[in-house]
């Protein structure tokens, strides 16, 4: 499985971007999938997941209300859109795709934010 994450950039507060995760090697619509993000200095922590059908989807609560995620099986992507941007959001943003306790990463993209 490769993962490839893009979209990322240097934007204003309160700014929108959308995040992209292309997912090759395997057979997408089975993947539950995720957003992470890791600032410079700190542990990597979860954004926000969606199940395999899209149907269910969970948010850390710093991304309630400012942050979508979807999904698209036919192109095999899955997004997030971010809004309402912050200086906190500043961040390399991680996708990771899940399937019988298998973890797999991209590369990931960064997000600054300037105030």
């Amino acid at each position: 499985v490769q993962l490839v994450e893009s979209g990322g950039g240097f934007v204003q507060t309160g700014d929108s971007l959308r995040l992209s995760c292309a997912f090759a090697g395997g057979t997408f619509s089975s993947y539950a999938m995720a957003w992470f993000r890791q600032a410079e200095g700190k542990e990597r922590e979860f954004v926000s997941s969606i199940s395999v059908s899209g149907a269910t989807t969970y948010y850390a609560d710093f991304a309630k209300g400012r942050f979508t995620i979807s999904r698209d099986n036919a192109k095999n992507t899955v997004y997030l859109q971010l809004s309402s941007l912050k200086p906190e959001d500043t961040a390399v943003y991680y996708c990771k795709a899940q399937r019988w306790g298998f973890d797999y990463w991209g590369q990931g993209t960064q997000v600054t934010v300037s105030s």
